[in-house]
């Protein structure tokens, strides 16, 4: 079935849940209007149905080849006690879903407007909405969901041999630079295992939190692939945006909330040390994805938020004597082939 086709299955079947959900006689007495909401990093599509009334809902169009829609239905059910999407109907054969609708409005624009203007009070205001959320979340018994275990944590790694470095650069590895990254690989694997373990949403960041009417509680999307895993990775992910770079004085400020609201006791040297180390296994594994939605995708503008990505590796690299091997290659070797390519594609 093509994207077309399947969108148009998609509006006549989400429409029957809405008239099964809200009545017949209610949607034939009004105009019900259809929108393209986005796509994203995924093989997922929105859309939304609306009302003169102002009543609407969110249809998903997700493919089963590609996406596990009953693992997102699994997470939603579990985030009932946050501001996140309720199911309200699905047909997991097709791979459709109808959602709650949350809105448009992302975080992203109104953080970049507060960073602008240099309104330190707003972006608190945000932060601390965004953080009372997390610490939220991660009171939620996880152990329904798959571990964040060793095996995932290299394989995302990996991302970032195979096609940043490989694809990308097209950068030839020496057996002494496979070894660097295998010996570096451990050390945030063994970093991350350390921390306590607990619900994970695993892309908590600025493009994934909604500003919605009506209520100071922040909006969650795209946390279907939520996992049980250390405590500081939504915190940086959240804190280190790839799309959007504070001050490490602020950045530490939101940590210093998020240690007060938080009801884990913790020392605040070692989660700043698990939180930097966390950032690099992180970055390293998304600038992999970006090249990845690039290459096999053929999304290209994620091409560029790469450099922020490095930017934060080789910054939290440099802080630690552990890393000084990995920041001295990376800097002096791969960077400057990096910056030819840039060169290259401008």
């Amino acid at each position: 079935m093509t994207k077309d086709s399947r969108q148009l299955a998609l509006k006549a079947w989400s429409r029957q849940q809405i008239e099964q959900l809200e009545g017949s006689s209610v949607t034939s007495q009004q105009t019900m209007d259809w929108s393209v909401v986005s796509g994203d990093a995924s093989f997922r599509r929105y859309f939304r149905w609306s009302i003169s009334e102002g009543n609407s809902w969110i249809a998903v169009d997700a493919p089963p080849k590609h996406e596990n829609s009953e693992q997102f239905i699994k997470v939603a059910n579990m985030l009932q006690q946050v501001n996140a999407p309720r199911v309200l109907a699905h047909d997991l054969e097709q791979g459709y879903m109808l959602l709650s609708d949350l809105g448009d409005q992302l975080l992203l624009p109104l953080l970049k407007q507060a960073q602008a203007n240099q309104d330190q009070q707003r972006a608190d205001e945000l932060y601390h909405a965004a953080i009372d959320s997390l610490v939220e979340m991660q009171e939620i018994p996880a152990s329904r969901l798959p571990d964040y275990d060793e095996a995932l944590l290299r394989a995302e790694m990996e991302l970032f041999r195979d096609w940043f470095l490989g694809e990308h650069l097209n950068y030839d590895l020496s057996a002494i630079e496979h070894r660097l990254l295998d010996a570096t690989f451990e050390h945030l694997i063994e970093s991350a295992q350390q921390q306590p373990q607990v619900f994970v949403h695993r892309d908590y960041h600025s493009r994934n939190i909604m500003r919605c009417k009506g209520t100071e509680q922040p909006g969650i999307i795209d946390f279907q692939d939520a996992v049980r895993g250390p405590l500081t990775y939504d915190l940086l992910s959240l804190l280190r945006d790839c799309y959007i770079q504070w001050t490490p004085e602020q950045v530490e400020d939101w940590v210093d909330y998020y240690l007060k609201q938080s009801p884990a006791v913790l020392d605040k040297e070692q989660l700043m040390q698990w939180f930097d180390w966390m950032g690099l296994q992180r970055h390293i594994k998304v600038a992999g994805i970006f090249c990845r939605l690039k290459y096999r995708d053929g999304k290209e503008g994620y091409l560029k938020d790469i450099p922020l990505t490095l930017t934060y590796i080789l910054q939290q690299a440099e802080k630690y004597p552990e890393m000084s091997e990995f920041y001295r290659w990376l800097k002096e070797k791969v960077m400057p082939v990096y910056e030819k390519k840039q060169g290259e594609l401008a």
